[in-house]
């Protein structure tokens, strides 16, 4: 059998045919446009998922359902993403509307971030882990919780926003309208604003740093690689920002692991591209924090291994 995996994003619907080995055996994506309402979102989600299965070809009697990643607070239990922030979703029965396109076919949903914590405890790092829990370091800083192959969402199907844990008591400015968010520090978001905060230092201070040459002195021009590679290339200024960037970051992953003591902790998002020049770093100070430092077991922390597929994946998985 088959299964169709939906990620549903606020620019591009992605969409694959996953076998029983949780293999893509075939892909395909088409803009998501949110500005044209709900409807035809889904129209062209299901549009998209049977050409897929055509090109395969392979009928509809040989998928066995579709599951979809979406943004937002998704009830799993009834199909109906209650809202969603960045697609225009508000008690919108999303799981019923794709099934009737899809000739009756059952459909499942879950938050993106839950789905792809699944996908690496089904099919990634966490593979055979019975706790595991994942964060993905991007625009946000997304959280998924995985216990005994099911994902923990809370009563009302919004738990787990570990994003949105407060590290910096009356910090940063979060999206959410707390300030000290987790996530306005170790986001990609954040690392970039950490860089531009001490780029905008050096310049106050008459200090040189490679950062602002690598920028050519366009601040709209940082990205999340910007200080760890002025790091690399000995800039002192730019060691400074991967310190505290790491340092954040080790911080919630440490409250992370104090409350939930997980088999496995699973990092996936472009940051982690760094390899070695963020984990070595990172683990040191993790494991110097951590309540559990002085036993063993302790929790296995690790690069996710799905990368972009892990929406895809973690949404055809959700019927298991």
């Amino acid at each position: 059998m088959y299964y169709i995996g939906v990620d549903l994003g606020g620019t591009n619907i992605a969409i694959g045919i996953v076998n029983e080995q949780y293999e893509i055996v075939k892909k395909g994506s088409t803009p998501t446009k949110p500005e044209r309402g709900a409807d035809p979102i889904i129209e062209d989600m299901a549009a998209l998922a049977k050409k897929l299965v055509a090109e395969m070809g392979i009928s509809m009697d040989e998928v066995a359902y579709a599951g979809v990643a979406t943004p937002g607070t998704a009830n799993s239990d009834t199909g109906v993403v209650e809202y969603a922030n960045n697609i225009p979703f508000l008690q919108y029965p999303l799981a019923d509307k794709l099934s009737a396109l899809l000739d009756g076919k059952p459909v499942y949903i879950e938050n993106d971030a839950n789905a792809a914590a699944k996908a690496e405890a089904m099919a990634g790092v966490a593979a055979g882990a019975p706790f595991s829990v994942m964060i993905t370091l991007g625009t946000g800083l997304g959280g998924g919780i995985v216990i005994d192959g099911k994902v923990y969402s809370g009563f009302n199907y919004a738990g787990a926003e570990l994003g949105h844990i407060v590290i910096e008591k009356d910090g940063r400015q979060c999206s959410c309208g707390r300030k000290g968010c987790w996530e306005a520090y170790s986001s990609a978001t954040g690392l970039c604003n950490i860089t531009k905060d001490y780029i905008l230092k050096a310049r106050a201070e008459g200090k040189t740093t490679v950062m602002e040459e690598m920028i050519g002195g366009d601040l709209s021009k940082i990205s999340a690689r910007t200080a760890f590679n002025a790091q690399k290339a000995g800039d002192e200024i730019g060691k400074q920002v991967v310190d505290e960037y790491i340092s954040y970051l080790a911080c919630g992953i440490v409250n992370v692991i104090n409350i939930f003591q997980p088999n496995v902790l699973s990092i996936g998002g472009g940051v982690c591209n760094e390899g070695d020049n963020l984990m070595k770093p990172l683990l040191e100070k993790v494991w110097a924090e951590t309540y559990s430092r002085e036993g063993t077991p302790r929790t296995e922390i690790l690069i996710a291994k799905l990368g972009n597929d892990a929406g895809i994946i973690g949404a055809a998985v959700l019927g298991k």
